[in-house]
């Protein structure tokens, strides 16, 4: 009698692995979902929600859902009081708006990008595993945001620059030209943070190559507050990553210029032009830096004039012709990308601390930027730990990484437009890596 030999046992098929690690990330899909949200062509009014805007309310709802079945506490003392800052601060100055629709349209933007989703970040991940699939998330985004902005610069159907369609500007248009840099650079600060602190080596060799790739989108991006921002954050990044991946990383940084001057020929004289303007802010400034300039003027003059409490929530444009000096263009002109020509009315300093201090005041400027030094200071004590033990140095990287690249890129930029919604998810990050005790205790420890 011939005996069968027994079955082997099978093997989970990929389904159900793949429902296994779906259940494992449960928690932080919805952040998953809000950033994919971001890869979507925008569509709507300047200062209109998006749906992005309604997802990140979707994340709250689902944060307060969970803690309510969970029964805990949901934040410690200290975020609690870090968190609640900007609430208090935005609360008093909407008392200054100059209606009630401005006052809840504030704070209810406020509230948004500085409390409820950062909030919700910080509480739905809750290990460094977390952590880190949010951090490819934000790579992933950046990638397709770039290539799309490299086919912009290649066809020539990207934004309206120096009279060429050929600014890449991702799927934001030519009405939102910061935000696939933006994009952009949290991914490379992201790529970079993996390269230099990642587990394996695999996911290192993997953060090398999408950080090599997302410095073209990021030059033909022509933002020269985003190469400012990223250009000392990576550095510092570098530096604190130790001298023989500091080496290797120049090695690449080397090599990514060469295909961007050879290959692609960005090195030219529109990029050379952009680079050297930078420097040029009193001997011959193009016309974007003197109106820039001309509006941290105007809004420095509002607040000498209520240095206490501001103009109030949204009154910017309202006090903006009375105190700018005629050097003020009537706007900057938009075209490309699928956009006919219009000239976009300039309504606030594009610069989030003037921003804040003109609108709300010294007071609620105090609260808000002690709010993220704050931040900054316990994160970067725990990053001092994490290197010290050579333990979870990506995941530090990346919280105070993303955390000083956005209060660089604030002194250039100020909240509004679509792509805002990503800058609470980063202060989420960021906030897990300083403020949750999973990101230095054993249950973050993977």
């Amino acid at each position: 009698m011939t005996v069968l030999p027994t079955s082997p046992v099978l093997r989970p098929s990929l389904l159900s692995a793949g429902l296994r690690h779906v259940r494992r990330a449960g928690p932080v899909l919805p952040v998953l979902l809000l950033i994919g949200m971001l890869a979507l062509p925008v569509s709507g009014g300047e200062g209109g929600g998006t749906p992005a805007d309604a997802v990140s309310g979707l994340v709250v709802v689902f944060c307060a859902v969970r803690l309510a079945q969970r029964r805990t506490r949901p934040l410690t003392r200290t975020a609690f009081v870090v968190l609640g800052l900007p609430v208090v601060a935005v609360a008093v100055a909407a008392l200054g708006a100059d209606s009630p629709a401005n006052a809840l349209e504030g704070m209810a933007r406020y509230y948004q990008i500085l409390v409820l989703v950062p909030a919700a970040v910080l509480l739905l991940v809750r290990d460094r595993a977390d952590f880190r699939l949010v951090a490819w998330g934000l790579v992933t985004l950046a990638l397709w945001q770039g290539t799309i902005g490299v086919h912009q610069y290649l066809t020539g159907t990207g934004a309206s620059y120096a009279g060429e369609d050929i600014r890449a500007v991702g799927t934001f248009g030519a009405t939102d030209v910061m935000g696939m840099s933006t994009v952009v650079s949290y991914g490379l600060v992201c790529a970079v943070a993996l390269a230099l602190g990642g587990e394996s080596r695999r996911t290192r060799i993997a953060a090398r190559i999408c950080a090599l790739a997302l410095v073209v989108p990021l030059a033909l991006s022509f933002s020269r507050g985003a190469w400012i921002a990223t250009a000392v954050v990576c550095v510092l990044q570098v530096a604190l990553g130790g001298i023989g991946r500091a080496l290797r990383l120049l090695a690449a940084a080397v090599a990514a210029a060469v295909v961007l001057v050879g290959g692609f020929g960005v090195g030219t004289s529109m990029l050379e032009e952009r680079l050297s303007s930078i420097t040029q802010v009193t001997a011959a400034p193009d016309q974007s830096v003197t109106d820039r300039y001309t509006m941290w003027a105007a809004a420095i003059d509002m607040w000498e004039e209520h240095p206490a409490t501001g103009v109030g929530l949204k009154n910017f444009p309202a006090y903006r012709d009375s105190h700018a000096s005629i050097a003020l263009s009537a706007g900057s002109d938009v075209a490309g990308a699928g956009a006919a020509f219009q000239r976009q009315p300039l309504l606030s300093p594009h610069n989030m601390y003037l921003l804040i201090l003109s609108e709300q005041g010294l007071l609620s400027l105090c609260a808000i930027v002690g709010s993220w030094a704050a931040l900054l200071v316990c994160g970067a004590r725990r990053l001092t730990t994490a290197h010290r033990r050579g333990n979870g140095l990506d995941c530090a990287l990346i919280g105070c990484g993303l955390l000083t690249w956005q209060l660089i890129d604030f002194v250039y930029s100020d909240i509004g437009g679509p792509s805002t919604v990503l800058t609470a998810v980063v202060f989420g990050l960021a906030a897990w890596w300083a403020l949750s005790p999973a990101a230095s205790g054993t249950a973050g420890r993977r």
